[in-house]
């Protein structure tokens, strides 16, 4: 598969034609959902492309084809009729881990979702709970049900069954439509009992194609989004305030219009769940990673051949951590070689797809152990497709949600990251939107001696830069605090921002600039600081590509006073 395209295009108009050559023959005159799927994946370069797949007869097969057949199942029968309709892959896209059971499509896995297009003048859902309709009202199986991008329903299942009216009109309408399952699977799942619609549309109902790009997210209450929305830290589990829409999984298939499967339990982690002292083994997640879903409704195998994945995220360890405690080197050892043992599992499912592993969001004490099992994994079986990277811990300026798990903005901002993450490994070119392009730039202190300056500083475990100025020295860049080692694209726009307090009042002057060239600056800025925190913003746009820029505050000038900068940040917004 080709990655090599900007993440931004869509699949089918970035792929290449398949010229079939010259040929006679009857290509599809009429729709039906195995024709439409056929096409999609011949366009996709997934299946070999036939005759039949050329709708237009004009010797190719590309994006066009796909517009003409579905413009047939649109065309009208002349008669408007109420017909039912399975969820399954005949009829719909199915996302994530379901099971099929007594005709009804129970959507388990955080995300799972069903997905389709409707052409008619009313369409009714009916929805099936299962046994978490007995919970209360904060822990039963919530869901949506999404309209042309914006969410119309969001709600739990509180009853066995229930017909949900998408919408009904006088005149006839096409739409793209999708149930989503919003909780996690420990707390039940949705099903879909029926799908009615009343049309007179050759094919009323028709599937979704599948994307170029498909990711399973392996993970814990982050990944399931576990109080996103909940109001403070304060707040313990609701499944209400659990939103899977809103988890950096669902943010970054999105951001790279990709497909996605997920397989998270809050608690759940590689050697021991979440404990305040004995190991935990009810909750691990190699034990269930295999089945639909540990509970038993759902505890069924689950079949790795119905989608192949491109790329497998795992985000674990953040649990095995309360049971690791400081003991690096004994439970620390049992956690690498357990993590190991994961990633040969994690491998014979996946065998072609690239795995990226992850930790840190909650806290990254034992992330050099999730490194080390990486590269322990890549030298024993000599598997380089396969790459780690510490996440950004939880900034509590960017809020809090439930139990002290990530907020929407950490979320985002974490699928941010993983989007670039994953594009580096593909080879795809990264548009690098809502970067902080400077996360992970060195904290440093120049010190120009010749000019009397003399200071000291520190860099606390949330990045906040601290200086103390003993001498000032004669000018403002006597001492300048930096930050090295950012790139920079011509033409990109960025926002810089930042937190400052100052025991001095002082204009403080700002240089984006080239850390080999000082004499490329690329933007600049002075400050008004002073005793009270105040919070900076400017957005700004840079002319040519710089690759070694650098983040400078010039202190200098004053003696005997500190600086504090924080929340340093500069984010691509365009």
């Amino acid at each position: 598969m080709n990655f090599k395209k900007i993440i931004s295009v869509s699949a089918a108009a970035s792929v290449s034609m398949l010229i079939l050559g010259s040929f006679s023959g009857a290509a599809v005159n009429e729709y039906s959902p195995a024709a439409l799927k056929h096409l999609n994946n011949a366009v996709l370069g997934k299946e070999k492309a036939d005759k039949a797949d050329d709708v237009n007869d004009d010797g190719a097969v590309d994006s066009f084809d796909i517009c003409l057949l579905r413009k047939m199942a649109n065309s009208s029968t002349g008669e408007s009729v109420t017909k039912n309709y399975a969820a399954t892959d005949s009829n719909v896209k199915l996302m994530g881990r379901n099971l099929i059971k007594d005709d009804t499509t129970w959507l388990v896995q955080s995300g799972s979702a069903a997905e389709f297009t409707v052409t008619g003048s009313c369409l009714e859902i009916t929805l099936a709970g299962d046994s978490s309709i007995e919970n209360d009202a904060d822990h039963r199986s919530r869901y949506a049900i999404v309209l042309n991008g914006e969410v119309i329903i969001d709600s739990v299942m509180s009853q066995p069954e229930e017909t949900i009216t998408v919408f009904k009109s006088d005149s006839q309408k096409t739409a793209k439509v999708k149930v989503i399952h919003l909780s996690e699977a420990m707390n039940g799942a949705v099903g879909i009992k029926n799908i009615s619609v009343t049309s007179s549309a050759a094919c009323p109902i028709i599937p979704e194609p599948e994307k170029e790009l498909s990711i399973e997210f392996i993970g814990d209450s982050i990944t399931c989004a576990y109080g996103v929305e909940g109001k403070s830290s304060s707040e313990s589990f609701k499944t209400t305030t659990e939103n899977f829409m809103k988890s950096y999984a669902y943010l970054t298939a999105k951001k790279l219009n990709a497909d996605y499967s997920a397989v998270c339990y809050s608690g759940h982690g590689i050697i021991s769940g979440y404990t305040s002292g004995d190991k935990n083994t009810d909750s691990l997640i190699p034990d269930c990673y295999s089945l639909v879903s540990k509970l038993k409704d759902y505890s069924t195998e689950w079949d790795f051949t119905k989608r192949s994945n491109d790329v497998v995220v795992i985000n674990l360890g953040t649990n095995d951590s309360s049971y690791i405690g400081s003991d690096l080197e004994g439970k620390g050892s049992e956690f690498i070689e357990g993590y190991i043992e994961f990633l040969k599992t994690v491998r014979g499912k996946n065998p072609d797809a690239y795995i990226i592993c992850t930790l840190g969001t909650m806290g990254d004490d034992i992330y050099p152990l999730v490194e080390q099992a990486a590269q322990n994994y890549s030298s024993e079986t000599g598997d380089k497709r396969i790459t780690s990277y510490r996440a950004a811990v939880q900034n509590q300026a960017d809020g809090i949600g439930s139990d002290w798990h990530p907020s929407e903005i950490t979320q985002q901002n974490s699928a941010y990251v993983l989007a670039d993450k994953i594009c580096q490994a593909l080879g795809m070119e990264s548009d690098q939107i809502g970067l902080d392009v400077a996360a992970d730039a060195e904290y440093l202190l120049d010190i120009d001696p010749d000019k009397g300056g003399n200071a000291a500083h520190y860099v606390g475990y949330d990045k906040s830069f601290w200086i103390n100025m003993v001498t000032g020295g004669e000018s403002p860049d006597a001492i300048t605090a930096v930050l090295s080692g950012i790139s920079l694209k011509s033409g990109g726009k960025y926002r810089l921002e930042f937190d400052c307090t100052s025991a001095a009042e002082r204009i403080m002057p700002v240089e984006i600039r080239s850390r080999s060239d000082k004499s490329i600056v690329l933007f600049s800025d002075d400050v008004e600081a002073g005793s009270e925190k105040f919070h900076y913003s400017k957005e700004l746009t840079i002319d040519q590509n710089c690759s070694d820029a650098e983040i400078a505050f010039a202190l200098g000038g004053n003696d005997y006073y500190n600086v504090t900068l924080s929340n340093i940040k500069l984010v691509k917004i365009g």
